[in-house]
C-alpha cells in the first residue's frame, strides 16, 4: 500500500573565482559555507546552528537496495570531513567533494519541495555575498545553478522520496526507468552541445538536458563513476524495516519552479502507484542508456525509441501513457499519498505542459527551462550572426543559472512563478510543519549550545553532566507541528524534553 510520499532535494551548485588563474573549489566552497554559518550564528535570528556537527554515525552509503555489498563505495573523506552547517529550517547547507550543497527538509509535497529549493537559492545568495565582502575582489565566489562545466564534468540534483520497503525494488526499477528518461521532455534544463563519450561534441548544437550524456549504466551504486538511470543506494534514513529513500541522481536543477513542481510531484505519484501496484502496462526500453541519451538530443520530441518487444514509442507518447494512468490513480483517491489538493495541481500542470510540448513548445517559454533558453540563445546568436557555440552565447547560456537575483536572466525573462517571494524568505527560517524537520529546526532553534549533532534522523543533546543523549526520529512524519507543538510549548530546557520523550516511551 503507498504510503505518504515525504521528498526533498540536493543541490550541488556549480562554484567559481573568474578572476583567479587557478581554481580551488573546495576551498571556495569552504569559504561560501563558513561565511553564511558564522554571520548566522552572530545574529539574533540566525537561521543556522554552526557549532552542531553532522552526525555520519547512521549513514550507510555503501549499501545496495540489490542485496549487492560492492568494495570500494565508501563516502570519499573530503565529503565526510569538511564544512557542514545545519539550518534551522531543517536543511543541511555543506560542502560536497568540491562544490557547495543545499539539501532541502523533509517536505510533505512537490509544492513545498518547490518552496525549498528556492528558499535554498536564497540562502546560496546570501553566502555569496558575506563571502564577497570578506574576500579580495580578485578572489570574488560566483554560484550557478546547473550540472555540467562544458568540459566534460557533470554535477548533481538529486531527488529523494520515502518508499515502502515491501515494494520489490524491480518494479520500482521497471517503470521509474521508463519515467526518469521519458521526463527530461519536461525535467531538462538545457545544454549546448554534447558531452556523451564517442559524440563529435560539436555534433549536436543544442539538447534537452544537462545530465542525460553522463549516464552509462541501468542501475547500480555509484553517483559520479559509472553514473546509473536507477540508483540503488540503500540508505532511509529513516527505520530501515519499514521505508526505502528512493535516490534519484538523473535530473536536471531546475530554474523553472513549475519544472521543479512536475519533476517531483510527477515521480511522487509515479511511487505510489508503483506502491499500489496501480499500473499494468509495463514500457521497458531495448536499451535505458541508449534512450536517455536519444530523447535528450532530440528537441523534436518525434524520437522512436525501441521498446524490448519490438515496437516503438516517443517520450511524448510515454509521458501521456503514465499521465493517463496517474489521473486515474488520483481519481481513486491516490492524491492522499501525494500531497492532496496538490495532487490535482500536479495532474493539470502535467497535461498542460504535455499538451503545449505537444502543440506548441514555444508557447511553455516561461515554464519549460530547456525551450526559454532555447529561445534566448538562439535570438542572442542570430542578432550576432553567430552560432550556439560562441563564447558569448555560452556565457550567455550559463548566465540563465546565476542564482544572484540581479544577475540571473532566468528572473529577468520572466519564469512563471509558484512560490511568493514572502514564502521562499520565510523558508529560510522555518522548517516545514508536517515532517519530522520541524521538530529538528526548533530544536535548533531552542537549543543550539545543547545540540552535539545532527542527522536525518536523529538529534544528540549534551545534557547537565555532560552527558550526551541520542533522540532517534526513525519515522519522517514523526515531530510534525501538529505531533510536537504540546511537548515544545511544555519544556523549558533539553533536560525536561529528554524527560518527558523517554516517560511517553515507557
Amino acid at each position: 500500500m503507498a504510503i505518504p510520499k515525504i521528498c526533498g532535494i540536493e543541490t550541488e551548485y556549480a562554484i567559481i573565482q573568474p578572476k583567479l588563474d587557478e581554481q580551488n573549489p573546495i576551498h571556495a566552497s569552504s569559504v561560501l559555507v563558513n561565511a553564511y554559518a558564522k554571520q548566522a550564528e552572530l545574529s539574533t535570528k540566525g537561521g543556522v546552528a554552526y557549532t552542531v556537527e553532522w552526525d555520519f554515525n547512521d549513514e550507510t552509503p555503501d549499501n545496495d537496495a540489490r542485496g549487492l555489498a560492492p568494495i570500494g563505495s565508501l563516502p570519499p573523506l573530503v565529503e565526510t570531513h569538511l564544512v557542514n552547517a545545519v539550518l534551522e529550517n531543517g536543511a543541511r547547507f555543506y560542502v560536497d567533494h568540491a562544490h557547495p550543497e543545499i539539501s532541502t527538509p523533509e517536505c510533505i509535497d512537490a509544492f513545498q519541495v518547490v518552496k525549498y529549493d528556492r528558499s535554498g537559492e536564497k540562502i546560496l545568495e546570501k553566502a555569496m555575498s558575506l563571502a564577497n565582502e570578506a574576500l579580495p575582489l580578485e578572489e570574488e565566489i560566483i554560484v550557478y545553478k546547473d550540472n555540467s562545466d562544458g568540459k566534460g564534468n557533470s554535477y548533481g540534483c538529486h531527488e529523494n522520496y520515502l518508499v515502502d520497503r515491501l515494494t520489490p525494488f524491480g518494479d520500482i526499477i521497471c517503470h521509474a526507468t521508463t519515467h526518469f528518461i521519458t521526463r527530461q521532455i519536461f525535467t531538462g534544463s538545457g545544454k549546448i552541445g554534447v558531452e556523451a563519450t564517442g559524440i563529435d561534441s560539436n555534433s549536436i548544437k543544442y539538447q534537452l538536458t544537462q545530465r542525460a550524456d553522463f549516464f552509462e549504466e541501468e542501475v547500480g551504486l555509484e553517483t559520479t563513476l559509472k553514473r546509473p538511470i536507477i540508483n540503488t543506494r540503500d540508505e532511509p534514513h529513516a527505520d530501515a524495516t519499514k521505508y526505502r529513500r528512493l535516490h534519484v541522481i538523473c535530473g536536471d536543477a531546475n530554474m523553472s519552479e513549475t519544472a521543479t513542481f512536475l519533476k517531483v510531484g510527477s515521480t511522487s505519484i509515479l511511487l505510489a502507484m508503483i506502491e499500489d501496484s496501480f499500473l499494468s502496462k509495463r514500457i521497458v526500453f531495448d536499451n535505458p542508456v541508449r534512450s536517455i541519451k536519444e530523447v535528450s538530443h532530440d528537441l523534436t520530441l518525434k524520437k522512436q525509441l525501441l521498446v524490448n518487444d519490438g515496437s516503438t514509442i516517443t517520450a511524448l507518447e510515454a509521458q501521456w501513457e503514465i499521465l493517463n494512468s496517474a489521473s486515474a490513480y488520483i481519481e481513486k483517491g491516490g492524491g492522499e499519498f501525494t500531497g492532496g489538493e496538490v495532487a490535482n495541481k500536479i495532474i493539470s500542470t502535467w497535461e498542460k505542459i504535455l499538451t503545449g510540448l505537444e502543440e506548441n513548445p514555444e508557447s511553455l517559454r516561461s515554464e519549460i527551462d530547456w525551450i526559454a533558453k532555447r529561445l534566448l540563445i538562439e535570438s542572442f546568436a542570430n542578432r550576432n550572426n553567430t552560432s550556439v557555440f560562441d563564447p558569448r552565447v555560452r556565457l550567455l547560456a550559463l548566465q540563465y543559472h546565476d542564482v544572484r537575483q540581479k544577475k540571473r536572466i532566468s528572473e529577468i525573462i520572466g519564469l512563471k512563478k509558484l512560490i511568493t517571494d514572502s514564502e521562499i524568505t520565510k523558508g529560510i527560517d522555518s522548517p516545514p510543519e508536517e515532517t519530522r524537520a520541524y521538530f529538528r529546526g526548533m530544536c535548533l532553534q531552542k537549543w543550539p549550545d545543547s545540540i552535539v549533532s545532527a542527522n536525518w534522523d536523529s538529534l544528540v543533546f549534551r545534557l547537565e553532566g555532560d552527558h550526551l543523549k541520542r533522540i532517534p526520529i526513525l519515522d519522517p512524519s514523526e515531530g510534525s507541528l501538529e505531533k510536537v507543538r504540546s511537548l515544545l510549548g511544555r519544556v523549558t530546557s533539553p533536560n525536561e524534553l529528554i524527560a518527558e520523550i523517554e516517560s511517553s516511551n515507557k
